[in-house]
């Protein structure tokens, strides 16, 4: 469990992603790199990837039975995926206020500017997808950046990035702690 290594004053990790509907499109998604950067939100890794269908099926078990998963499965499944290990006080709190409601109508009513309120389409098709929990963020970012520690990250990097500077680079477009070339 990450809390075990992190101590209370640390950064928040969370898994952020952008869906294969805005990946598709190089000004959506743009658009949603720049309202993280203006978030205050530390891009911590990213990458772009294609899941394959047994990876979704994988990620998204937890709704398997429910009207919409084969839906979400082969969404997710259909393009690129960009993803981000996103680092804030309040990361997970912070993404998931950004993106707004999941459901477009909802989204588009009661939070107009987030992400899903100004460019998503449908309730599948809603452009992001955040962690909901500290549990499901680690879950998450191990499904999606194999090769991270998080323990590693908060043993060796997070200090670093709480006492800052950070600085962004937009060569690889993600934040790095003063002193350093970037993510390890």
């Amino acid at each position: 469990m990450a809390s075990a290594w992190r101590s209370p004053q640390a950064l928040q990790l969370t898994l952020a992603l952008v869906k294969p509907d805005a990946v598709a499109h190089p000004l959506i998604l743009e658009a949603v790199h720049q309202q993280i950067l203006s978030s205050q939100l530390l891009i911590v890794r990213r990458r772009e990837l294609v899941w394959r269908r047994e990876d979704c099926r994988r990620f998204y078990q937890e709704h398997e039975g429910r009207f919409f998963y084969q839906r979400l499965v082969e969404f997710m499944a259909s393009g690129p995926i960009r993803a981000y290990i996103l680092a804030h006080p309040d990361a997970i709190q912070r993404w998931r206020t950004l993106m707004g409601p999941t459901r477009v109508f909802r989204a588009r009513h009661v939070a107009p500017d987030s992400i899903r309120g100004s460019l998503g389409l449908t309730d599948t098709r809603n452009t992001t997808h955040g962690s909901d929990s500290v549990a499901s963020a680690s879950r998450e970012i191990a499904a999606f950046f194999p090769d991270f520690s998080e323990q590693r990250w908060y043993e060796e990097e997070e200090p670093r990035w709480r006492w800052g500077p950070v600085r962004y680079s937009p060569e690889g477009g993600v934040h790095c702690a003063a002193g350093t070339g970037g993510p390890a």
